[in-house]
């Protein structure tokens, strides 16, 4: 297979994490230069980067939450490349909180989500902009959630955080177009360490409420990454659902 991302470059928060570590490892595998966005754990970036098969890759603290940093990595991208033709906003956060128990959602969760989940969205695509903007084909990849339109997830406070992400995606359209694409990928209950300490009950009973009868893999976040960002050339402020027709259960 040719190399559909050679000689371009794409930076990626929350690049630890197993959807994050698996983009990564994708979009590396198409020719990109990859800049590996982590917020503490930088171990676990420098591991990744290291099992990177090829080319110019580097690790880079990426706290979305931190204006200040994002405006350092962007020095950085555009001293060490000159431009930035993909960001995927991978960074988030939640917990598990019933929705029927406000109580425990407390507001310090609930100001962490918001402040991860939304403005880490917005800040990090601010940032970014001048150097998506210069190649004149950016394209903005935000992971979303199935949430966001089911009002299914984690906690309510996640769920919101996500309509609140899908939502953005189409306004960052009218304001990055014509040479910036934005699209929202929303997968749907997807198997990482974030679900593992889940009772087998509760996953099997995910697996099965799914048309196609299995939960979602970091594989499958990342092909859906990989095409809106080399394929889906004329898409844009649209959502991309990766959840094996949950919905439709």
């Amino acid at each position: 297979m040719t190399a559909t991302l050679t000689g371009k470059v794409a930076l990626v928060t929350g690049a630890t994490g197993g959807i994050g570590a698996r983009i990564v490892s994708r979009l590396a595998a198409e020719g990109a230069s990859v800049v590996i966005g982590y917020n503490r754990s930088r171990q676990t970036a420098d591991d990744l980067v290291s099992s990177l098969a090829y080319g110019d890759h580097f690790v880079a603290e990426a706290t979305v939450t931190d204006s200040d940093c994002l405006a350092r990595l962007a020095g950085q991208i555009e001293k060490s490349f000159g431009r930035l033709d993909v960001l995927v906003n991978c960074a988030g956060t939640t917990r598990f909180v019933p929705h029927p128990d406000l109580d425990s959602l407390d507001d310090e969760l609930i100001d962490r989500i918001f402040s991860v989940n939304v403005r880490g969205v917005i800040a990090a695509t601010r940032a970014m902009r001048p150097l998506l903007d210069r190649t004149g084909s950016g394209v903005v990849v935000n992971i979303s959630s199935i949430a966001g339109v089911t009002a299914m997830g984690s906690n309510v406070a996640y769920c919101a955080s996500k309509a609140a992400v899908d939502n953005l995606t189409k306004s960052l359209v009218r304001a990055l177009a014509p040479r910036i694409r934005v699209v929202s990928v929303s997968p749907g209950v997807v198997d990482t360490d974030f679900i593992k300490g889940r009772d087998e009950s509760w996953r099997d009973e995910q697996a099965s409420r799914t048309p196609l009868g299995r939960l979602g893999t970091p594989d499958d976040v990342a092909e859906a990454v990989l095409a809106a960002a080399t394929h889906l050339r004329f898409v844009t402020g649209v959502i991309i659902p990766v959840d094996g027709g949950r919905p439709l259960a």
